[in-house]
C-alpha cells in the first residue's frame, strides 16, 4: 500500500464523503436499471453545481463533537452539543433526515441517549453517513472507531442502525491504517453484531462481489438482493451500507472507480457514494482524488446545520489527523 501522512489520508476520507455526496445526489431514489437506461453509466457530475447535502454536515458535526469533546466522546456530551447546536436552531433543516430530526425532538423535549435514539427510523443510515470523522481519529483500530460510534450512535439510532455505522467508522479506521481492501472488509465486518441483519448483507454484498463478472450485473444484483423495494424508503441502514461495501469491493481501491460505483447503484445514492468514498479516500489520500472533482468540497452552506456552516472539510480533516496522533477516547 502507498505509503501517505495522517493528513493525507484524513483529507481524502473526508473531502472523499463530500464528493460522493455531491455525485450521488442528483441519482438518489433511482434503481440501477433507471440509471442505467437513461445515463448509460454516470461518470461524472451530472448536475452543473455540484454540492454536498446533509450528510457532509452531519459528518462534520460530529468532527465538530470530536474536536470539542476529544476525552470525553461519550453519547451525554454529544447529546449536550446537539441541544446547544442544533436544537436551538432557528428556521428549517433543509434536507435532514428522519432520524435526526426525530432525535432533535426527542432531545428537545428532554430525552437523553439511549432514549433520544430510540424512534420509528432507529436503523436508518443516518449514523453510517457521518462517521467518517471517527474512523479518522480511531486510525488503525476499528474497534476503537466502532465504541466511538456507539457513543455518536445513541443520540440519535439504535440496534440496526448503529450496527451499519460501526462497520462504515470501523472500515475508514482500518483504511488509515494503510490496510488492503480485504482486510479493511474483514475488520469492518469483525464490529459488526454477527447475527444481525447488516452482518447478513455485509456477507451476502461480499459474495455478489466475488461472482459477478462484471459491473453492470453486479449493480443489477446488487439492487434486487440487497435492497428492501417493500418499503416507502431507501435509507435502510443494512441495504445502504451493504450496497457500500458492493461499490467499494468492485472498485479495487480505486478512488473513482469505488465512488462511481457507488453512484451507479443509486437508491441513497448521496449517502452510498459518501460512505464509499469516506474508505476509499482513506486509502487512497487526497492524492488519489481526481482533481476535477474537487470544487465540490466548499466551505459548508449550512442549509441543513447551520452550526457547520463555513466548516471546511479540508480544514477538518487536518484537525481531525491532530486528534489521530493524540488519540480520542470516551
Amino acid at each position: 500500500m502507498m505509503q501517505l501522512s495522517a493528513k493525507n489520508r484524513a483529507q481524502g476520507s473526508i473531502a472523499g464523503l463530500s464528493i460522493g455526496d455531491a455525485l450521488g445526489r442528483p441519482v438518489e431514489g433511482l434503481s440501477p436499471r433507471e440509471i442505467q437506461e437513461k445515463w448509460g453509466r454516470v461518470e461524472g457530475y451530472v448536475s452543473s453545481d455540484p454540492l454536498g447535502s446533509d450528510d457532509t454536515e452531519y459528518a462534520l458535526l460530529t468532527a465538530l463533537a470530536l474536536i470539542t469533546y476529544p476525552k470525553s466522546f461519550n453519547a451525554e456530551n454529544i447529546a449536550q452539543l446537539w441541544v446547544e447546536k442544533v436544537c436551538n436552531q432557528k428556521g428549517g433543516f433543509g434536507g435532514g433526515g428522519f432520524s435526526e430530526m426525530l432525535a432533535i425532538r426527542n432531545l428537545s423535549r428532554g430525552l437523553k441517549p439511549p432514549r433520544s435514539g430510540q424512534h420509528s427510523h432507529a436503523w436508518s443510515d443516518g449514523l453510517a453517513m457521518r462517521v467518517a470523522p471517527i474512523g479518522v481519529v480511531a486510525a488503525g483500530d476499528p474497534k476503537h472507531a466502532a465504541a466511538l460510534t456507539l457513543q455518536d450512535g445513541l443520540v440519535s439510532h439504535s440496534e440496526e442502525g448503529i450496527y451499519a455505522g460501526q462497520a462504515i467508522a470501523a472500515a475508514v479506521a482500518s483504511a488509515m491504517g494503510g490496510n488492503s481492501i480485504d482486510k479493511i472488509f474483514s475488520d469492518a465486518l469483525s464490529v459488526v453484531e454477527p447475527d444481525s441483519w447488516t452482518a447478513r448483507l455485509m456477507k451476502k454484498a461480499d459474495h455478489l462481489v466475488s461472482t459477478s463478472n462484471n459491473w453492470a450485473d453486479l449493480a443489477v444484483r446488487a439492487g434486487d438482493e440487497l435492497t428492501c423495494l417493500d418499503y416507502y424508503w431507501a435509507d435502510l441502514a443494512p441495504e445502504a451500507v451493504s450496497l457500500s461495501f458492493v461499490a467499494f469491493l468492485g472498485g479495487e481501491g480505486n478512488f473513482s472507480t469505488s465512488v462511481l460505483n457507488a453512484v451507479n447503484l443509486g437508491r441513497d445514492a448521496d449517502t452510498i457514494a459518501a460512505m464509499t468514498a469516506g474508505i476509499v479516500g482513506a486509502m487512497t489520500g487526497l492524492d488519489g482524488i481526481p482533481e476535477e472533482w474537487l470544487p465540490a468540497v466548499a466551505e459548508a452552506p449550512g442549509i441543513c446545520l447551520q452550526a457547520t456552516k463555513g466548516m471546511n472539510p479540508l480544514d477538518v480533516a487536518e484537525s481531525l489527523a491532530e486528534l489521530a496522533s493524540n488519540g480520542v477516547s470516551i
